[in-house]
């Protein structure tokens, strides 16, 4: 499997060639405020499945659990395409919209602070702060994770 996505302006291109691990919409209040928007869209990969061309560069931004992340945006339009949390060794979060081919959400996640004018339809994928990884990712993920991690 090979995915493809890229920048507004064109000059960073990536490619994922495995299938992603999961892909999930935050919409905690620091994703609010580092996309200007009402949430944001992550796909989860590994690493080293993750390969890119252009000029990126990155700055430190925090999350909710105090650890903070890493993102990376292109240098000429500023488009944010990934990002690395420092508490996801191995793992990249890819801003799903960058891809030529956007993944609709598994889950929805800290919708106690979803604006209130977005409705999601189905509520069984709906979490009010982070979910159970364990009781969430599909059971190939967890699986492959599991192997990477030994």
């Amino acid at each position: 499997m090979n995915l493809k996505g890229k920048c507004a302006c064109g000059e960073v291109n990536y490619v994922i060639n495995d299938k992603p691990l999961f892909t999930q919409a935050c919409h905690c209040k620091n994703c609010k405020i580092s996309t200007g928007s009402s949430y944001v869209i992550h796909t989860m990969i590994f690493e080293d499945d993750f390969f890119i061309e252009g000029k990126i560069s990155s700055t430190e931004l925090d999350t909710g659990s105090g650890k903070g992340y890493h993102a990376y945006f292109c240098i000429k339009c500023g488009v944010y395409l990934y990002c690395k949390y420092k508490i996801a060794s191995g793992r990249l979060a890819i801003r799903t919209s960058t891809l030529e081919k956007p993944i609709t959400p598994q889950a929805h996640i800290f919708v106690k602070d979803k604006d209130p004018w977005i409705e999601i339809s189905n509520k069984d994928i709906c979490h009010e702060s982070m979910y159970d990884r364990d009781k969430t990712w599909p059971l190939d993920s967890l699986s492959r994770l599991s192997a990477k991690e030994k």
